[in-house]
């Protein structure tokens, strides 16, 4: 939980820097999360549904905030 804290907060700090505004640039930011903790559980082959939180719960975290800044950005 920690590392799923400190990773949003990263991932926002990074996004109110863009170029392009903060929403396109934490959706985009979001989406590169995802792939990289579906990428980290595949080389770590963690189980998918496993007893411990690790990086494929990460990922479909992240997944959930990319849908809920997109949808928003669509709104605005």
């Amino acid at each position: 939980m920690a590392r799923f804290a400190v990773r949003v907060a990263l991932l926002a700090t990074f996004a109110a820097f863009g170029s392009v505004g903060f929403g396109r640039s934490l959706a985009a930011l979001l989406w590169m999360s995802i792939i990289l903790c579906s990428l980290a559980g595949l080389v770590r082959r963690e189980p998918l549904f496993g007893p411990d939180l690790n990086h494929w719960d990460e990922g479909v975290a992240f997944g959930a905030l990319f849908a809920l800044v997109h949808t928003v950005n669509q709104l605005i």
